[in-house]
């Protein structure tokens, strides 16, 4: 009874949904996070829905990690949250699935769950000095994820968090302190302190001083630029400025050319209150159309609809029953966001959700699609779903009416004749004469085709009722289709008429275009001239230009025009920039083929960027070196010829110049002790010089450093080890007034010198590579200057094994380096990003990744932390979502990957607050592993005609981890037997079918399947049971002949893989009737032997009385016959060849026995009269009859 509730509340549509989501959390290391998720459904005889868990696309298993828990109620509970730098398992985004048994699924929002990692501070407040009336600015930025609040105090005691337009105190988003209108009383000492779920950092106390108005002009100086803001739609934000100077700067805010408002400086503060309506908003996304239940048919075509809004536009994609839709030739999105589904099928039943994401949100909605048997005509469905020419859809929100036929009406005959009237490359026409049976008014037509090799079939009708003919389109060249019409009356869909097959054949388009030419002239235009082809085959009606620059970048991007002549000027390209220009022709059948491929590069020009990653660096007193990196590839629009650098000392009118054609570094010398220099630097190509960098500044010391004695010894040093490699960290010599050139660094197996490595004196970390795990190191690090090497400092460490995690009570790497803050470099232009990028499998789940960093040469180290980020994702997801992991060394390994799946890796480096772009795209493909799932869909269907034999179906597992080499089936009738006593039969290759025959009749059987590939075996799949058929042939059980299926009581031990028959099984009539067949054949050939052996020895004896003319005894006679007699084979010999043939079965081979169970199997041969008995001739045959049956 409660199947049927089940399937009459289940024939209409369901109201699935979320009644709790889990959100987005942010946790600590070491506590408690809890996910909630509750789903309902108005189908009550189906069940409460069943919900699981996904992080980041992967199905949690409790039983991977016990910390990890699922209660009652559907929520997540992760207990002991671990985090550390190499070791996240935590963090990630979460969704859980609700699944109605029967039904389909549906998956939940994603949430992002944050461990709150350690801050760490990225500008340290220094100590300023401010005129009186002036504006100042303190300084404090954190970093930390999630973000800190930052606040303060002043003399130790806090100020207010609340943004007070009447205070001159102001603490503004970026975390800087701003002073407005300096006075006397703000003299005082300050600090910032910064909190977040993880951690609280305090900062260092900076003084602001107060000094008196002299009076004097002083240049406008931008203390804090404004810089670009995102904030959710109706909340606030706040665009910074501050400005400082004498006479006292005014402000003005621009919307675009609109002047917003003129402020004074007493009135900077409300700036920052009202300029929020000048910042970009970001909307989440917002549904314009909603998904809908719809009813189809099989065969049909549908489109689910599902248009979104928001800012920045969101992004939309498909799921099914929990799954993402991947785009192909039968899911395709159609006008930016809908789904359509070309020649439904039964599988595609289910839950369909339309899911919207941007930066400010996302949003989800959800439809149903059930499938109908076509038991309407289009003419009882509302006109409004069967236009002319479309499939029979409709969308509604109940069950469709029933439809009952009219008494005494049939159904029309199958329509007669169809046959192609035109065939071209992408439609065919049909034409067909109406069926002879109507059945009363034809309704409609209904032509079904489908591409061979395809189990879809799609289906379109006819535009009049009266119609007999029917263009097909869209079809694809050179594929053939098969084409059956049915013609619809007032009771339904007829007869199918017989299939047609047609082949689309190929058009005649145009050949190639002749000579193309291409010639550059400008650096943003090229002039392309080409000829017609020589082969038009008909009317030329246009041409199509395509170009694209050349090496193609990832992913490919193809500009193409349509030109009616022969010429084109492509203008609006990137300065001296290599394309790829390809031209073909278009006639009434479309495009031809396109040209070979022609290069061509645009004229160079200035440099439109300048230099990047500029650092100065004080040698000596009087010396400073300059270094830097050349403009990005784009905007360096030419080959650089050479660097100029400008540089003036403070105070100082007019500039002086320096030329650099070779180098990325200038030592300027002869400079002044004690005193302030600026450079900037511009790059030059043969066209001129381009713009040039901001001003950097550096002081050359009042005296050298003491280089007459080597440095002392560095201060401190701090290892850390982790499998491969040890990360070390120290602070230099403590005695100031002594010059550090570099530091050399040592370490080696038991021994400090094995290897030696040399690094800049700005260095504060150096992480040694390529070690061998669980293995002890020594380590020594020494100062040098040219007086020679300091005293070294010795540690040791010990490499952890491959098997041991990073433990997460550990401090993290940030928290070592947080401890020796250097200076921000500058911001204003971005970092090379990582070139060279390799991946490489190492296993199954591992890829390692290496690059290099030519943001930093050789001899040049970075004075601070840079860190890489390495993101990466599978190479056919179309999410756009990756995972990512940060290191400090030039590799990384990614590990828990999927077998036998290709992934692309990227890198990124980020040194301060500058960060590259993303480096080029390198993939590898994990090696393969034994599957990790059960095959699936095991199905059992017995054979018509057939009920001794059966047919086995099955699907491939859902994670093959390779190439599937064979399945294993195993059967039995005892479930409850070990797996090693089932009958297993080997299948090769990647057949998903199999055939077992000679079972018996009426008897359970019990069946499990498992694939292998090159790797090994995977799981079993669960048991299924099947009855094969009752028969005709009355009780008798019935034990198939196979050789596998002996009796164990008839050998000594049980091979692996055998079945016991039985109770009461008898001996199989194929066997009886095999063993008469060989023994009747063996009679008759020992018959012809016999008397050919009578004949041979007649004619002996006859010679023999020839030859010898004597009389002979009557005994020696004898013994001549006795001589003459064959071999006693039997009677002499019964008792050997009885255990001979005791011993056989258990000498067979396991899985293939000999077909003579036991001795009593054969028939007996009496032996009750005696030889003497017996004629010579009688006796010489029997026992050669004997011999061969034995044989």
């Amino acid at each position: 009874f409660l199947t049927i509730v089940v399937l009459v509340n289940l024939g209409g549509f369901v109201d699935f949904t979320f009644t709790q989501e889990p959100q987005d959390s942010v946790t600590v290391r070491g506590g408690t996070l809890q996910l909630d998720c509750q789903a309902q459904s108005d189908v009550a005889a189906a069940g409460p829905p069943a919900i699981t868990w996904r992080k980041d696309g992967v199905l949690l298993s409790a039983v991977v990690d016990e910390r990890r828990r699922q209660l009652a109620n559907g929520s997540l509970l992760v207990q002991n949250v671990v985090h550390s730098r190499h070791h996240r398992p935590d963090e990630g985004e979460y969704q859980c699935l609700a699944t109605l048994d029967g039904l389909g699924s549906i998956v939940s929002r994603t949430a992002k769950v944050t461990v709150a990692g350690p801050l760490k501070v990225v500008v340290p407040t220094e100590s300023v000095s401010s005129y009186l009336g002036d504006t100042a600015l303190l300084r404090c930025e954190v970093s930390g994820d999630p973000t800190p609040v930052i606040r303060w105090q002043k003399n130790r005691e806090d100020l207010p968090l609340t943004f007070n337009p009447e205070s001159r105190l102001a603490a503004l988003p970026s975390g800087s302190l701003q002073v407005s209108r300096v006075q006397p009383p703000d003299s005082a000492t300050y600090r910032c302190l910064a909190d977040n779920p993880g951690s609280t950092r305090t900062g260092t106390d900076a003084e602001l001083r107060v000094l008196p108005e002299p009076g004097v002009t002083r240049n406008l100086q931008f203390l804090q630029r404004p810089s670009r803001v995102s904030a959710l739609l109706g909340t606030d934000a706040v665009l910074e400025c501050s400005a400082s100077g004498y006479p006292t700067p005014s402000i003005q805010w621009r919307r675009g050319e609109e002047l917003i408002q003129k402020f004074s400086t007493k009135e900077d503060l409300v700036v920052y209150l009202f300029c929020c309506f000048l910042c970009f908003s970001a909307v989440p996304p917002q549904f314009l159309n909603y998904p809908t239940n719809t009813y189809a048919y099989e065969s049909t075509d549908i489109e689910l609809e599902c248009a979104v809004t928001g800012n920045p536009p969101p992004t939309v994609r498909w799921m099914k029953n929990g799954e993402e839709v991947i785009p192909s030739d039968y899911f395709q999105i159609v006008d930016g966001s809908n789904l359509q589904i070309l020649g439904l099928v039964k599988s595609d039943e289910g839950f369909y959700q339309c899911i919207a994401e941007n930066s400010a949100g996302s949003s989800q909605a959800m439809a149903q699609l059930l499938l109908r048997e076509p038991e309407a005509t289009p003419s009882q469905l509302s006109p409004t779903q069967t236009p002319s020419g479309t499939p029979l859809t409709y969308s509604s929100s109940s069950d469709p009416p029933p439809v009952s036929p009219s008494p005494g009406v049939a159904l029309p005959s199958a329509p007669r004749d169809l046959v192609p009237v035109l065939v071209s490359s992408r439609f065919v026409r049909l034409s067909w004469r109406p069926p002879e049976e109507a059945g009363g008014a034809v309704q409609t037509y209904g032509v079904y085709y489908s591409q061979d090799g395809v189990e879809r079939e799609r289906s379109v009708n006819v535009s009049e009722p009266e119609s007999l003919e029917l263009t097909v389109s869209n079809l694809k060249p050179e594929e053939s289709y098969s084409f059956r019409v049915i013609a619809y009356n007032d009771v339904g869909p007829g007869e199918s008429s017989q299939y047609f097959v047609s082949l689309c054949t190929t058009v005649q388009v145009p050949s190639r275009v002749e000579s193309l030419r291409a010639g550059s002239l400008s650096p943003t235009s090229v002039q392309v001239n080409w000829e017609p082809p020589s082969l038009p085959n008909g009317p030329v009606l246009g041409y199509r230009l395509l170009w694209t620059e050349s090496p193609l970048t990832v992913p490919v991007c193809v500009q193409s025009v349509e030109v009616n002549g022969l010429n084109y000027k492509m203008e609006g390209l990137n300065k001296f920039t290599e394309y790829t220009v390809r031209v073909l022709a278009i006639n009434r059948y479309g495009p031809g083929t396109a040209s070979e491929p022609l290069s061509v590069t645009t004229q160079s020009d200035v440099p439109s960027a300048p230099p990047q990653n500029i650092t100065l660096e004080v040698v000596l007193s009087r010396s400073i070196k300059v270094s830097w990196q050349p403009p990005p590839r784009g905007a360096q629009n030419g080959l650089i010829t050479a660097y100029k650098i400008k540089y003036r000392k403070t105070g100082r009118r007019g500039d002086q110049e320096a030329i650099e054609p070779n180098n990325f570094w200038y030592l300027f010398t002869g400079l002044e002790k004690g005193s302030q220099y600026s450079f900037q630097v511009a790059a030059m190509t043969v066209n001129g010089t381009g713009p040039a960098s901001e001003w950097f500044t550096a002081e050359t010391p009042e005296n050298d450093l003491d280089e007459s004695q080597v440095p002392d010894q560095p201060s401190s040093l701090h290892v850390r080890p982790l499998p491969n490699s040890i990360i070390m960290s120290w602070t230099p010599p403590l005695s100031p007034n002594i010059l550090v050139r570099g530091y050399i660094i040592g370490y080696g197996v038991g021994s400090p010198y094995a290897e030696t490595v040399r690094v800049d004196s700005k260095q504060r970390y150096y992480s040694i590579e390529n070690l061998e795990p669980s293995s002890h190191y020594v380590i020594s690090l020494k100062a040098f200057n040219n007086a020679g090497e300091g005293v070294p400092l010795y540690e040791s460490a010990v490499t952890r094994s491959l098997t041991d995690p990073i433990d997460p009570s550990e401090d993290d790497l940030f928290h070592l380096f947080d401890k020796y803050p250097t200076p921000m470099p500058d911001t204003s232009t971005p970092m090379i990003p990582p070139v060279g990028v390799q991946a490489v499998a190492l296993s199954s789940d591992s890829v390692r990744v290496s690059w290099a960093d030519n943001s930093m040469t050789k001899n040049q180290k970075a004075s601070e932390v840079r860190y890489y980020s390495v993101k990466w994702k599978t190479s056919y997801s179309t999410s756009g979502k990756y995972k990512s992991a940060d290191t400090t060394a030039l590799s990384h390994t990614v590990t828990g990957l999927k077998p036998n799946t290709m992934y692309e890796f990227a890198v990124m480096v980020t040194k301060g607050r500058k960060s590259s772009t993303w480096s080029m795209t390198a993939h590898a493909t994990t090696y393969e592993a034994a599957p990790s799932s059960a095959p699936k869909d095991l199905t059992v269907i017995s054979r018509e005609g057939r009920p001794r034999a059966i047919l086995i179906s099955w699907q491939p597992p859902m994670e093959a981890n390779g190439r599937i080499t064979g399945y294993i089936l195993y059967y039995t009738l005892d479930k409850n037997m070990p797996i090693d006593d089932w009958v297993m039969e080997a299948i090769s290759g990647d057949r998903l079918t199999h055939q077992v025959v000679d079972l018996n009749l009426d008897t359970v059987y019990y069946f499990r399947i498992q694939a292998k590939n090159a790797k090994g075996v995977g799981p079993l799949s669960e048991p299924i049971h099947f009855r094969t058929a009752k028969g005709r042939g009355g009780d008798h059980a019935y034990w198939p002949s196979d050789n596998n299926l002996i009796d164990r009581s008839s050998i000594n031990e049980s091979p692996i893989g055998q079945m016991r028959p039985p109770h009461g099984s008898a001996t199989p009539q194929k066997n009886s009737n095999l063993l008469v067949i060989i023994v009747v054949s063996v009679g008759a050939v020992t018959v012809v032997v016999v008397v050919i052996v009578a004949l041979i020895c007649t004619r002996r004896s006859s010679a023999q009385q020839r030859k010898k003319r004597a009389s002979h005894s009557a005994s020696k006679r004898k013994g001549s016959q006795k001589d003459l007699r064959p071999p006693d084979l039997w009677i002499h010999h019964e008792e050997m060849e009885m255990k001979n043939m005791e011993k056989a079965p258990s000498i067979a081979p396991s899985g293939r026995d000999s077909p003579i169970q036991s001795c009593q199997d054969l028939p007996q041969v009496a032996h009750s009269q005696s030889e003497s008995q017996m004629g010579s001739k009688s006796s010489h045959s029997g026992r050669i009859t004997l011999y061969v049956i034995i044989l």
